[in-house]
């Protein structure tokens, strides 16, 4: 396991790519605010936008996930406690008005960007129209 890329996958540097050449600028692997340990992989820090991009593997995505049949308890175990932190930490950025926006790695970069890149003008509009009243 700790020869698994944990950031900077082909996934993270592709949807990165795009969004830095649609001039939108992030900060990588940003601490989740109120919890220890837990990072988002890029983070929109004024239009409170969270973007995670999650492996099939790890995070036991409907279509790709697979249970590895050798030590199969321990593993079912590791992963599930994996969807179990997604969870809270998702629940706890919402309650701290955050946007969330999670992908899996198999999504075209394309598609994630332009999701992405809606939702943080969106929110940055909203923001200085909040600001304006």
């Amino acid at each position: 396991m700790s020869r698994q890329a944990s950031k900077n996958t082909n996934a993270e540097l592709a949807v990165r790519r795009l969004l830095h050449a649609a001039g939108l600028r992030y900060r990588v692997e940003y601490p989740v605010p109120g919890m220890a340990r837990r990072r988002i992989d890029v983070a929109f820090t004024r239009a409170r936008v969270a973007v995670l991009i999650d492996g099939c593997f790890w995070h036991g995505c409907p279509e790709h996930a697979t249970r590895p049949k050798a030590n199969a308890e321990w593993w079912r175990e590791k992963l599930d406690r994996n969807m179990a932190r997604d969870r809270e930490t998702t629940e706890h950025l919402v309650a701290q008005k955050w946007v969330v926006l999670r992908f899996w790695e198999h999504e075209t970069p394309e598609e994630v960007t332009a999701r992405v890149a809606a939702t943080v003008r969106r929110r940055l509009a909203e923001r200085s129209k909040g600001r304006e009243e």
